[in-house]
Order: C-alpha cells, then structure tokens, then sequence
C-alpha cells in the first residue's frame, strides 16, 4: 500500500480531528466531507476500532503493514499495550523533530529527515521511523541550520510547546532526549485502547 500523500484536512474532516496540528482549513469546517457533511450512521463497534486505528496511522503518517508491526511489538512488551504503541509512534525520529517544534507538520518533518538534515549522535539518519532513545542527541546538520526551513522554526518556535521528555535548542537545531516518552506526555486525540481492541479481533 502506498503512503496517502493527499490533502490531510479531508482525511480530519473525515475523522472529525486535526490530523495535521493547527489545521485551519479543518478548523472551519470541522464535519465530514460533502455538502453538508456525511448523513449520520449507526456505528458499529467494529468500524469505531477501524477508524481509530485508520486516525492513528494518519496521524503519525504510517502505512498499515509498519502500523501492524508497532503493534506487535507494542505487545511483547511489558506494560499496557496501547501505551507501549503510542510510544513507538512518537519516538520516530520524524515525530521527534515535529514535537521539538523545527517542523510544521510530521508531513514536513518527514521530508526534512528523508532529505538527510539531521544527524543522530554524530551518525547522518534520514530515516523517518528511526526510533530515538534516552539519551539520544539530535542535530540539525550543519549546513543546512541557514536553510529556510530552519530559519523559519528559529523565528518561530516556542518553548512552550515542547514535550517535557526534551530539550530543544532551536538556535543551535539540537534535541536532547531525556528519556523515553509516558503516556500521559503524549498529547494525541487517539483512543488507543479501541486499537488494540481492533488487532486482537482480526
């Protein structure tokens, strides 16, 4: 399966949630597509599991075959296994650079990493879902600090933001990661436990 790279405000509409993060396109029109939006339906237990799985893998940009791998390994270990896969998700390196606020989106942040901007721990990483550890130092290269795009989170960021298990310096484009990420640090609309509920069905 492809990665779905359309528009993401029609993906929110859908699911009823700002999928990108300060979305607002989906902010003024936050009901389901078509002209006055999607006639309601009963729903079933079923599809409410699928739609949280489906708002999930959207959200972190995930394809279904890698989103089942997290799970997997989400439950091997110890500790609740919806909390485990949350954690997977947000210690993807892309994920990481989003949340230390040096990209707009995950979509952008994705595309900063795939075009090899950041080093971890000396190492050059252009592998979004490389997944980041406690103790981890992320560094914006060098040479691409005086790029737009990090010129503009330098201008623009807000220390406000930053999830606690980080430190960010946007002036010198470095992540230090504290530990790794608790639930209640992890700030997404996703009922993960209705996920979990899907997998151990199918």
């Amino acid at each position: 399966m492809a990665r779905y790279t359309g528009p993401l405000t029609k993906k929110s509409r859908r699911y009823g949630v700002d999928l990108v993060g300060g979305d607002t396109a989906f902010e003024r029109r936050p009901y389901a597509p078509g002209q006055h939006g999607r006639a309601r339906v009963k729903e079933s237990e079923y599809r409410t599991q699928l739609q949280e799985k489906q708002k999930a893998r959207y959200t972190y940009g995930v394809l279904e075959k890698q989103f089942r791998k997290y799970y997997e390994t989400a439950s091997r270990r110890p500790g609740k296994t919806g909390d485990n896969l949350l954690i997977l998700l947000e210690s993807r390196l892309d994920n990481v650079v989003y949340r230390a606020g040096l990209a707009r989106t995950r979509r952008h942040a994705r595309q900063l990493v795939s075009h090899g901007h950041f080093i971890v721990n000396g190492v050059k990483t252009n592998i979004p879902s490389f997944q980041v550890s406690r103790h981890d130092i992320i560094d914006v290269k060098p040479r691409s600090l005086e790029s737009t795009p990090f010129i503009v989170a330098r201008e623009t960021h807000n220390k406000e933001t930053v999830p606690g298990w980080m430190d960010v310096s946007a002036d010198a484009g470095r992540i230090l990661i504290h530990q790794k990420p608790v639930r209640e640090q992890i700030v997404v609309p996703i009922q993960e436990q209705l996920i979990v509920e899907y997998y151990s069905k199918i």
